[in-house]
């Protein structure tokens, strides 16, 4: 998560911070169609209208860090160094997201997500979110003026192994395996692999 610099806007962090935990916590611990926004407000001692400035549904409460990951992947292009070619940054981004998702304390959250066909929904308009904003990525760093089919397919195969991966037994080894078959599609497309 980005860390805000100036008074006010830690003060806003903070509070969407608070707002995330206690809704987390409710959902978890009443089930998350238990919950409505006007109890996640109350326990965290916010107005409604303060918890819809933060979050713009119910679903986002519970992918608090959603633009903080699409960030991520999209800076593993933009902000790797000039030497470190581009599968190895994205490799590196997505253990990180595999070991965020697969951290102590996660799985209570994917079974409640699994068990939620709104939250299930949700996840996946993310994931193609995230998969659209790498495709763009992709294509700048080629010098692209737009995302070849290509660039939007390799997106989505790198967004989706965050998902593949955390669902396995051993979750590295998987996004290994998942990026053995990436880096081969990729070369495929003709497009230098630096």
């Amino acid at each position: 998560m980005t860390v805000p610099t100036g008074r006010r806007e830690r003060k806003k962090a903070a509070t969407r911070q608070k707002i995330a935990e206690t809704a987390l916590r409710l959902f978890l611990e009443r089930g998350y169609d238990a919950v409505g926004i006007r109890e996640v407000a109350a326990e965290a001692d916010v107005a409604v209208t303060t918890l819809f400035s933060h979050f713009a549904s119910k679903e986002a409460l519970v992918f608090e860090r959603d633009a903080d990951f699409e960030r991520c992947l999209v800076e593993a292009v933009t902000g790797r160094g000039p030497d470190e070619p581009l599968m190895a940054a994205l490799r590196r981004e997505v253990h990180a997201l595999v070991e965020h998702c697969a951290a102590p304390g996660a799985a209570p959250v994917w079974r409640m997500i699994d068990a939620s066909p709104a939250l299930r929904q949700y996840e996946e308009s993310m994931r193609l979110r995230h998969a659209d904003a790498l495709a763009a990525a992709l294509a700048a760093d080629l010098g692209l003026a737009r995302a070849t089919t290509a660039c939007r397919a390799i997106a989505r195969f790198v967004v989706d192994a965050r998902a593949l991966a955390r669902e396995a037994d051993d979750p590295r080894a998987a996004v290994e395996e998942i990026f053995v078959m990436i880096e081969a599609a990729w070369a495929a497309t003709g497009a230098r692999t630096d």
